[in-house]
């Protein structure tokens, strides 16, 4: 990708917070699917200002940056065809987020249900940057002329404020963003909690609840040898009546990349802890060798800095063009 994006491509935008662990679910969900992306110039940001609304601690949330970026070259991203940065080295994100904050209602930020369920779980820090979360989110977006937004259905909200507020800036002000859409893959497969496969797998989960893109083949075997299954013994495909089965089956069928059926079929007469197992394999397979080169791109500490700084460079570029053309619409006096 030169400096300027293609006019005839899609841009594609993702965002994931470098906070907790990278899960098999995002893999799954996610990562693995990026590279499918490869008509398009695509954007990954490292929304390390996000995660401002909750604490850090600063020395993990920078070494967490770090992982986030390995693992994404990791998984088959090459950062010099894709955009790989992290959001607080391009500071028109902030810059833009203010001025479209002068453009969003307080009624449309206090009806996301995020914050609701946010506020819930970190009822001692319910701060404005938490109530604010979708304008910058919105920035993120709409600075590089976004056209697709890869979500989960927790964050089509976002998306949907995202376009609300661009919509609301054109009317006064012209074609001065694009409208996004979000891209919510009808395929990827939805992957459950161990300990509750009535849920999502989720990286702010105790840790024994998911499996991480990093966790070594012995936790894996361990983590998934814990799983909950249920009490009747038959290994059948049923959601609604066999959760846990259900979930470690559509783990198996989406890494061998085979129909249900034929997963269902190759365990015929076995048992759970066979079916356990058999997953557990699987995972190993795949995971292993993005771990292999993960571990080369994380040691080179200096190559890693040197492609974020690059990166950054230029998403900087991109975002300026939009920012310059913003600040004079709304009327700020350049130099």
């Amino acid at each position: 990708m030169e400096n300027a994006v293609n006019e005839k491509r899609k841009v594609v935008f993702s965002g994931i917070q470098p906070s907790g662990n990278i899960t098999l679910g995002n893999y799954i969900g996610a990562l693995r699917n990026f590279t499918s992306f490869d008509d398009a110039d695509c954007l990954y940001c490292l929304a390390d200002l996000h995660t401002l609304t909750v604490r850090q601690v600063p020395a993990e949330l920078r070494k967490r940056t770090a992982s986030l970026a390995a693992i994404y070259v990791a998984c088959g991203l090459d950062p010099d065809k894709n955009i790989i940065y992290c959001q607080s080295h391009v500071p028109a994100h902030a810059e833009l987020a203010w001025i479209l904050n002068c453009y969003t209602y307080m009624g449309e930020l206090s009806r996301m249900t995020q914050f609701k369920d946010k506020s819930q779980k970190h009822a001692d820090n319910i701060n404005a940057g938490l109530f604010d979360y979708p304008v910058l989110m919105a920035s993120d977006i709409l600075l590089y002329q976004t056209d697709l937004v890869p979500v989960g259905g927790d964050q089509k909200q976002h998306v949907e404020i995202c376009r609300d507020i661009a919509q609301r800036f054109n009317g006064l002000y012209g074609d001065v963003f694009t409208i996004p859409e979000p891209y919510i893959p009808k395929a990827t497969a939805k992957i459950m909690s161990l300990s509750e496969p009535t849920k999502k797998m989720s990286k702010s989960d105790p840790e024994d609840t998911f499996i991480a893109v990093l966790d070594k083949p012995e936790d894996i075997r361990r983590k998934l040898k814990r799983a909950v299954t249920d009490s009747d013994g038959e290994i059948r495909y049923d959601p609604e009546n066999k959760p846990g089965v259900s979930n470690l089956l559509t783990i198996l069928s989406v890494l061998k990349k085979e129909s249900m059926e034929d997963t269902v079929a190759s365990l015929s007469g076995l048992g759970y802890g066979a079916l356990k197992e058999a997953v557990a394999e699987a995972v190993i397979a795949e995971l292993s060798p993005i771990q292999e080169r993960y571990n080369a791109i994380i040691a080179d500490k200096d190559g890693l800095s040197a492609m974020l700084k690059r990166n950054a460079e230029r998403a900087a570029y991109l975002a300026q063009k939009t920012l310059r053309k913003v600040y004079k619409k709304v009327g700020l006096y350049q130099v």
